[in-house]
């Protein structure tokens, strides 16, 4: 039975989806073919969801039990295993490899999760990408509009998680709650030796990604001059340059309809048409000033906890 020795923990929105799958290449590692298992995040459970999110976890539970019961050969984002046995299962696969790993960004922001990790597997080595909380939660937001579930501004829907309040899962929590790291980056140094630690910044990653990777490695102790395929993009939000008319759409399967039935050449012609571009969606200063100041305590905190200079993300 094999269980993994490192986890790549968070923080949501900070590349961990990309750090899987370039991982899951190299030969001597292998990745849970469920990115997101969050099985050591206890909080991460169906029952803990909103009323009106009941079904559709209920829907999901069902859905993982089936890719759970079969070859599990096809890569998936995300489920919540309960059971231990169902957890072990997703690491039946590893043969010879050194680093067998899974990724849960729950697991930075879950009070459970480091607790839990350290009494089932102490020698674990533990991956964190930390990114600038203000962009974080408008990255997350950007996502949420992609998928259809957010149809507000981003002011309005930080005010809307600001008033809500509750520990359910829900369309607003947690979302700034995922930003306060210094907590959740002590639950980790309390539990877990720091040369078991390893702990980047995802706005320097974005401009050495090679070196990175290498460091990735070279913590895992696997070949470090692995070179992985990084063409495909992983997690690319698509904002719709009519956001409320294009998910009134998708709600209707008319979105999914044009897909299937537009030919291929015209598909990248027809996205240039009704998506903005890659990237183009950025923060206004008024939302950015909104969210520095929200996090500039605990973003202080974490400079003194890594003694480490973190200016760049209060600017």
């Amino acid at each position: 039975m094999c269980e993994p020795n490192f986890f790549i923990v968070g923080a949501a929105k900070a590349g961990t989806t990309s750090l899987y799958h370039q991982l899951d290449q190299h030969p001597d590692i292998y990745m849970s073919p469920l990115k997101e298992p969050c099985y050591f995040a206890s909080e991460v459970r169906p029952e803990n969801f909103e009323p009106d999110s009941q079904e559709r976890a209920r829907e999901a539970a069902r859905d993982l039990r089936s890719f759970l019961n079969g070859s599990m050969e096809e890569k998936r984002s995300t489920g919540i295993v309960c059971e231990w046995e169902d957890y072990i299962r997703l690491f039946a696969a590893a043969t010879t490899q050194r680093a067998v790993g899974e990724a849960s960004v729950s697991y930075l922001w879950s009070r459970t999760a480091a607790q839990r990790i350290a009494a089932q597997m102490p020698q674990a080595k533990i991956i964190m990408v930390l990114r600038s909380p203000a962009e974080r939660a408008f990255s997350q937001y950007l996502h949420g509009v992609s998928d259809g579930y957010i149809t507000e501004s981003f002011q309005s829907y930080v005010c809307a998680s600001l008033r809500h309040s509750g520990e359910r899962f829900s369309l607003y929590h947690p979302f700034l709650e995922m930003g306060f790291y210094t907590d959740q980056v002590q639950r980790y140094f309390d539990r877990f030796p720091r040369n078991q630690i390893r702990i980047w910044v995802y706005e320097e990653t974005r401009k050495r990604p090679l070196e990175f990777l290498r460091e990735v490695l070279e913590f895992l102790d696997v070949d470090p001059a692995f070179v992985p395929d990084t063409s495909k993009r992983h997690n690319q939000p698509h904002i719709a340059r009519m956001v409320k008319p294009a998910q009134a759409l998708r709600r209707l399967g008319v979105w999914q309809m044009m897909r299937r039935v537009t030919p291929a050449p015209m598909r990248t012609r027809l996205r240039g048409a009704l998506y903005r571009p890659t990237g183009s969606v950025r923060m206004d200063s008024a939302d950015r000033a909104l969210m520095l100041d929200f996090y500039r305590g605990d973003i202080h905190r974490l400079e003194g906890l890594l003694n480490r200079d973190l200016n760049a993300w209060l600017v």
